[in-house]
């Protein structure tokens, strides 16, 4: 399938990428994409601005996943799980932005008790999420700047830990 779904300098380690991502649908399409590399236990940290994509990246690893229910952004509670349709695993869609640095506040989610059978991805847990595994997905979503087409992003692929060493990001 033909996108424009750019792999920018893809030298380097396998678990680390960088993709420019020209719209919305583009950014979906990358999130249907990195679901198929995703299993239970993987926890998928999304960061970047408001209005960067990271809802947007989730609505497309649900649809990769197969799971029941529009992927929404879960700013006001905080966190939804979405179960599968397929037999695969549940995503939890968790939004950290509310809540304070304390671990205490993630604890009270329960989240370490879905992770090993779940997709687990957290909007806004940079500081608040890394004690949960030693690894986990880094997406980094950056609005590219100076550029009059404001759909345009640089995205940032950082597998972090065994699990991701091996896992080939450029290939997305």
């Amino acid at each position: 399938m033909e996108t424009s779904l750019d792999p920018a300098g893809q030298a380097g380690p396998l678990n680390q990428a960088t993709l420019a991502v020209d719209s919305p649908e583009l950014m979906r399409e990358l999130g249907r994409r990195l679901a198929t590399l995703l299993r239970p236990g993987d926890l998928v940290m999304l960061t970047g601005e408001l209005g960067a994509g990271k809802t947007t990246m989730t609505r497309g690893l649900g649809e990769g996943l197969g799971v029941r229910g529009a992927v929404t952004s879960p700013t006001f509670v905080i966190a939804r799980v979405h179960p599968s349709l397929t037999g695969g695993p549940a995503l939890v869609h968790v939004d950290a932005y509310r809540l304070g640095g304390g671990l205490d506040e993630m604890e009270d989610l329960d989240l370490d008790v879905s992770l090993p059978d779940s997709v687990v991805v957290v909007e806004w847990g940079d500081g608040k999420v890394e004690d949960l595994t030693d690894d986990r997905l880094h997406v980094l979503i950056h609005r590219v700047v100076g550029d009059t087409d404001d759909d345009r992003r640089t995205v940032m692929l950082h597998g972090i830990g065994a699990r991701w060493a091996d896992e080939d990001l450029r290939l997305l």
